[in-house]
C-alpha cells in the first residue's frame, strides 16, 4: 500500500486550509498524533526543497513555518499521553555578540524546528560564553551563528575559539549565515558550514544527524 503523503504534499504547497482539513481527517481516523506530526516535517523539508529550486520564495516559506506552528499548538493537546514526537537532533542558535537582527535566525530556528529538531534559540547578541554555556547544558548536535553586520566577523571567531577552548568543539556541527557571512569568513573562524540560505543550513544540520535532506 502506498503512503499516504497528501499531508505533506498540502503543507509542501502552503495550502493551510488543506493542511487543517487533512490533520483533522487523520486524526479523526485515528492515525497517530506523532505520526502526523512526521509527515508535517516531511512537508516542511519539501518546502525547503522547492525553496532551494527556486519554486518558491521567502514569503512562502515562512508561511509555511507559520503553518507548522499553528499546527503544533493545535496537536499540543492530542500529543499529551501519548509517545514523545521523535526528535531527529538537538541545534543552538544565536545572532552573534553585537548583531541585534534576527530575521535570518527566525527563519531557519523555524525550518530545523518544522523538520523535527529540538531548537535552543539564544535569540541575538549573544556573547561567546552563552553559546558555550547553552553547548554544556543541551550537547547539540549543531550550532548556528547568524551574522548581518561585517562589524561582528571577530565575534565569530571568538565563539568559535572559545568553544574550542572550552573543550566542547569535537564532534559539533559549527556553522554561520546571514547576509555577511561567506565561504571566506567560515574558513577564518573555524566554522564547519557556511550556509547561504536557510535552506542550506537546514539540510546540513539534517545531514549532520544522518537525516534525509
Amino acid at each position: 500500500m502506498s503512503q499516504d503523503n497528501r499531508l505533506a504534499d498540502a503543507l509542501a504547497q502552503c495550502r493551510e486550509q488543506d493542511v487543517l482539513a487533512l490533520v483533522r481527517e487523520k486524526l479523526d481516523a485515528g492515525v497517530s498524533p506523532t505520526d502526523v506530526v512526521a509527515e508535517c516535517n516531511r512537508g516542511m523539508a519539501q518546502l525547503g526543497d522547492r525553496f532551494a529550486s527556486g519554486d518558491c520564495f521567502l514569503p512562502e516559506l515562512m508561511f509555511g513555518g507559520k503553518i507548522m506552528k499553528d499546527l503544533t499548538a493545535e496537536l499540543g493537546p492530542h500529543l499529551e499521553g501519548t509517545p514523545e514526537v521523535e526528535k531527529i537532533g538537538t541545534a543552538v542558535l544565536g545572532s552573534v555578540q553585537h548583531d541585534i537582527h534576527d530575521i535570518g535566525k527566525d527563519i531557519i530556528v523555524m525550518l530545523l524546528r518544522g523538520v523535527g529538531f529540538e531548537v535552543v534559540d539564544l535569540g541575538v547578541d549573544v556573547p561567546p560564553a552563552r553559546f558555550v554555556e547553552a553547548i554544556r547544558e543541551h550537547q547539540p548536535h549543531v550550532i548556528g551563528m547568524s551574522v548581518l553586520l561585517t562589524t561582528c566577523y571577530d565575534a565569530v571567531k571568538e565563539t568559535v575559539a572559545a568553544i574550542e577552548h572550552a573543550g566542547l568543539r569535537d564532534n559539533l556541527c559549527v556553522m554561520v549565515g546571514g547576509a555577511a557571512a561567506s565561504d571566506l569568513l567560515a574558513e577564518a573562524s573555524g566554522c564547519d558550514f557556511y550556509g547561504k540560505t536557510a535552506v542550506d543550513g537546514m539540510k546540513r544540520a539534517m545531514q549532520t544527524v544522518g537525516a534525509e535532506a
